[in-house]
Parts: C-alpha cells; structure tokens; sequence
C-alpha cells in the first residue's frame, strides 16, 4: 500500500482521462483529465447530460473501463495498483439491471457475498432484503420480479461487503414513486451511519433534495463542484406568478421597473433578485396597480436552473460519450 495515499476522501480522482479509439475515425475523449473529491460520509450528486463522462468515471471506479492516464483512488487505494482493497471499499448499481434470473433474491445475495470473499457468519442476506423491501420476495426467482424489485435487488447487492463508498448510476430509473421513496429513505439512513453515497440522477429534484454536495461534469470536464446552498446561491433569482381578477392588455406602469411577462390575460410573472430586493417594494408596486389580486405563487432558482445555465454556457453542442 502506498504510505502517501490519501485516506480523507471517499473517492478522489487527479487528471484522470479516458480515451476511446476509434477506428478510422477521431478518437473520442470521454474524460479530459477530471479532478474530482468526494467527503467521506457526503452524499454527494453527480449530474451532466447524457454523453457526458458519468458513466466511464464510474466504470473506471468499478474496474470495468481501464484509464487512459491519470489516478483514481476509492478511500485511499489506488483503483488499479491496490485493486483487491480498492474493489472491497466500493459498492456499484450500475444502470443496468445485471441479474440472473435462475437465482432467488436470496441466493443472489449469497452469491454475491461468496465473490467478495464474506464469510457465512458475517453475512446480512436477511437484513439486506429486508431494508430495501425484498424480504418477502426472498426465494422468488429474480425473473419473476417486477422492475422496481429487481432494481431494488441490484442495491441490495452492492452491499453484501458492506462497502464504504456506494455509488448508484441512475438507481431509481423505471421506479415507481412509493418504491423511490423506500429506496431513498433506507439511503439516508445509509448516509448517517456513515456510507458516503455518490448519486448520479437525470431527477434534479432528487439530487437537490438529497445530496449535500454536488457535481457536474460535460463533455468530460468537471464545470462545477461544491456544496448544493454554494451551486444555487449564485442564481439567486425569484419568481412571483401574480393572478388578477381581471384581464390585463398590458403590464401595469406601476410595474415597469421589474422584469415582467404577461403570460395569459389574468397571469403575470414578476422577477426579481432576493439578495439585491427587498419583496416589500415588489408588493407596493403591485399595490400601486389598484388591481385585485386573486393569488400570488412563487418560485425559486433550483439545480435545474444552475444545471442549465452551466451546461449551456459550457457549450453544450460538443460530442461527448456517456
């Protein structure tokens, strides 16, 4: 083991790049030397449009994808030089749903701890199926489950070797909501016991509401990393929707000092910056209309919002590999 690795972080990655040859074509470079660092115990978001590196950086975590150049280490241990130690402290749920379907969900959990070398008294099959749902269907025959239980099934085995660092592409894909809702529950819990969860999603919602520290990759460059309040506070944008009593045929005079869109006849959307307007005038303007005012909705930049901006702004129409 090499004495200088670094053990503070989860994941940790430095000018790590991925080159697909191609033949008779351009080369394609799926990621551009990303330096990246996941907290232990963080659950940490992931996010970039499709063709955008995610995939090849887990794949490269997971063993699946060799690195062209660069370095990767999961808690410490280099992901090729200390290979065993590296494989031991990562859980993968990959997109795919990689099951046999011969297998009961119980034997696939067995057998999955067998691979990782866990000895039959230390093994948590029941537990397991347990937390994630699949206890009754223990001794069902995976292809006889629906798809949210067979996705459920694949988290359930990435935690047979109770790895500290688990990461989930795209987890809840084709779930239905109560189902999503049990899964990101028993992560949490996950999460405070001291898991570090790494999160890649196309449900910004999701990632907003669950992760503490997110990033965003595109065409293989890292554009963004930090705490989520850090991401959202540069756009601090707010929306008021403004329903009237009464069809408008224009904005109000009293308003034109804000940035106003007449969306339907009775419907306004006033913007503003909360950091640089006190809401008290906004209302006062409203106000100086002498209109009645049937209900006031509002709305605030989230991850989407900062999502789009970076990805745009980043050029998004490049090609990219997922």
């Amino acid at each position: 083991m090499n004495s200088s690795a670094d053990f503070s972080a989860a994941i940790k990655t430095h000018g790590l790049r991925k080159v697909y040859k191609s033949q008779g074509g351009a080369n394609i470079e799926a990621l551009k030397g990303l330096d990246i660092e996941v907290p232990r115990g963080s659950f940490f978001g992931l996010l970039g449009p499709n063709g955008a590196g995610k995939s090849t950086f887990i794949n490269i975590l997971a063993g699946l994808v060799n690195r062209t150049s660069g370095q990767a280490a999961i808690c410490g241990y280099d992901s090729i030089r200390h290979m065993r130690s590296a494989r031991l402290s990562i859980g993968i749920v990959p997109q795919e749903l990689v099951l046999d379907p011969f297998f009961t969900a119980r034997e696939a959990l067995e057998v999955q701890a067998g691979y990782y070398g866990v000895g039959r008294k230390q093994r948590r099959t029941e537990e397991i199926l347990d937390a994630v749902g699949l206890l009754d269907q223990a001794d069902a025959y995976a292809r006889s489950l629906s798809g949210g239980m067979r996705r459920r099934l694949m988290v359930a085995k990435s935690l047979v070797h109770s790895p500290e660092v688990v990461v989930l592409d795209e987890p809840t894909a084709g779930v239905d909501v109560e189902l999503r809702q049990q899964l990101w529950s028993y992560l949490r819990e996950l999460n405070k016991s001291g898991t570090t969860i790494v999160l890649t999603t196309h449900y910004l919602e999701e990632a907003e509401e669950l992760c503490d520290r997110i990033a965003i990759i595109n065409h293989g460059e890292l554009i963004a990393c930090d705490k989520k309040h850090a991401l959202l506070a540069p756009l601090d944008n707010k929306e008021l929707k403004v329903i009237f009593d009464q069809d408008l045929l224009s904005i109000p005079d009293s308003l034109s000092a804000w940035d106003c869109d007449l969306r339907a006849p009775r419907e306004l959307i006033v913007r503003y910056q909360r950091g640089k307007t006190n809401v008290v005038k906004v209302f006062e303007s409203l106000k100086e209309t002498g209109l009645s005012i049937n209900d006031i909705t509002t709305k605030e930049s989230d991850l989407e919002d900062v999502f789009l901006h970076l990805t745009s702004v980043r050029g998004n129409n490049k090609v990219g590999i997922k």
